[in-house]
């Protein structure tokens, strides 16, 4: 893992329509940004220095014409901005995620410890709750989990608390591995294997797949999620907007999957499939 460094943007929210951050996130996203805070009156997002791209930022800002502004974060000051801006939070009495300087939960069935350092996936936002809500109506007893894109490797950890013996959690980001590892150690995980990976193996299938991503991955990732997931198995796919659930359904409907159910939750979904 090297120290490189990360470009926060700040993106001026003042006037602008309600919930328009959300569109601002998801295509961030597909840019390659992943971590995000949302205030009051700004969004900020974070992206490695070495996928940066201003002119996309530019372009995307005329677009929607916003304003916004760049800084350069190090690595050592990102502990400080979470605990600033990082809250417990809980899916009803199912789980609830908080950082080791939060005292423990009461009442809750799972408890994560989850230090996001610069990787997405804390719970707060609309994709990760959703996703978390799907997967507490799903039988993950002695199950084999694939988790795409695994951000702080907080669904791989949900996973196994709730009985997964195998589970493989992969990110293109290796900030996101080293987070995940510590994760896992911090929430004393035996069985998740973590890879520095950002195309699917299609060698082996998996009784639940789950892929936390973005539109624009889970299009060109379809066939490749078909082909990891078992014959009855389980696919979880969300970083949705519910204006795409209707296309997102149409188009892994089309691969073979069968559409089951949708969570949402401040904008977003998270829709699973039998496979």
């Amino acid at each position: 893992m090297t120290d490189s460094k990360y470009i926060e943007v700040v993106i001026l929210l003042q006037g602008l329509q309600e919930n328009q951050s959300d569109l601002y996130i998801a295509e961030l996203a597909g840019m390659g940004y992943d971590g995000f805070l949302e205030e009051s009156d700004s969004l900020k997002a974070y992206i490695s220095a070495d996928n940066f791209d201003e002119e996309a930022l530019k372009k995307l800002g005329e677009l929607h014409s916003f304003v916004f502004s760049i800084s350069i974060i190090e690595k050592q000051n990102w502990n400080i901005l979470w605990e600033s801006n990082f809250s417990p939070m809980q899916v009803e009495n199912f789980v609830g995620v908080r950082a080791g300087f939060h005292p423990p939960f009461i009442g809750v069935e799972y408890e994560l410890v989850i230090t996001p350092k610069m990787s997405f996936g804390t719970g707060h936002h609309g994709t990760t709750y959703s996703v978390m809500k799907l997967m507490q109506s799903i039988d993950f007893t002695n199950k084999s989990v694939f988790d795409f894109g695994t951000g702080t490797g907080i669904l791989a950890i949900l996973a196994e608390k709730l009985g997964a013996t195998e589970i493989m959690a992969i990110d293109n980001d290796p900030w996101c591995i080293e987070n995940t590892e510590e994760n896992i150690q911090v929430n004393q995980c035996k069985r998740i294997k973590v890879e520095l990976a950002d195309q699917l193996k299609t060698d082996l299938l998996y009784d639940i797949v789950i892929a936390n991503i973005n539109r624009h991955i889970l299009e060109q990732n379809v066939v490749a999620l078909k082909s990891i997931t078992m014959r009855g198995g389980t696919l979880l796919i969300s970083g949705l907007l519910c204006s795409d659930e209707e296309d997102m359904v149409k188009l892994f409907n089309e691969k073979g999957f069968q559409y089951q159910k949708t969570e949402q939750k401040d904008g977003w979904v998270a829709i699973q499939f039998l496979a």
